[in-house]
């Protein structure tokens, strides 16, 4: 099996290091990069299967860095914040991230954060079909707008166009799939879709599923494909592209 590829960045050099020093020991395949500027030029090197970003960093944060990747690819990230500030993981969450950890942190529950994370996406990036060439022959289940193909890990719209899921979106989607017309409580679908963000804050199912509805409602201000049930959760009601119950 080939090494996962990830890329380290942050502008703490000794970080870098012992991050890069620590995972290469334990079969990974490691970059590093200091600034938005350098990872763009190890992305444009190679791909990666992971990238781990650092929220506080000069010239450009993590922030923007993640909004800037986001756009363009689903190569799942790790965000790494400060201990103590909880807005940073809530909008890391909104930006698409795919997990986070705060500083100080252990490099075991790091390491052990990296690869449930690349489990949850599945194939490494450079094994995921780059496009939609024969959709029929695949697995699809219809999301309001669009429609969920299971083998390409993308979302379909009705042009043909091609929606890019991060690792935990595709899993939530998964689990919705799985239960139609079943309440599901935010617990469950964290265990379903094998979610490491377990904390007392824990409201990342909520940012993730407004997200969602964004990308599958034909109008996420009135879902009617993920409904939410007041006090219990939420539940998938398939409904196809014209409206009509699946």
């Amino acid at each position: 099996m080939d090494q996962p590829r990830i890329i380290v960045v942050d502008d703490e050099a000794d970080l870098r290091l012992l991050i890069a020093d620590y995972f290469g020991r334990h079969g990974f395949s490691v970059r590093t990069a200091a600034s938005g500027a350098e990872l763009d030029a190890c992305l444009a090197e190679q791909a990666a299967d992971l990238i781990m970003l650092d929220v506080n960093m000069p010239v450009e944060d993590g922030f923007s860095i993640a909004r800037r990747i986001r756009a363009q690819d689903d190569v799942p990230i790790i965000m790494v914040t400060s201990e103590t500030d909880m807005v940073d993981r809530v909008v890391s969450l909104e930006f698409g991230v795919d997990d986070y950890v705060t500083k100080p942190f252990d490099l075991r529950e790091l390491r052990a954060r990296v690869r449930s994370v690349l489990r949850r996406a599945a194939r490494p990036i450079s094994e995921r079909p780059a496009a939609v060439d024969d959709a029929s022959s695949r697995r699809q289940v219809p999301f309001g707008a669009v429609v969920l193909d299971m083998e390409a890990y993308c979302l379909i719209g009705e042009d043909g166009s091609t929606q890019a899921l991060t690792a935990m979106e595709f899993a939530l989607l998964e689990v919705f799939a799985a239960n139609p017309n079943r309440v599901l409580s935010r617990d469950r679908l964290l265990d379903l879709a094998h979610s490491s963000n377990r904390d007392p804050f824990d409201r990342s199912i909520d940012i993730r599923v407004t997200r969602l509805r964004r990308k599958i409602e034909v109008d996420p201000s009135k879902p009617a494909v993920i409904k939410t049930v007041r006090g219990a959760g939420y539940m998938f009601v398939p409904v196809s592209r014209n409206g009509v119950a699946s």
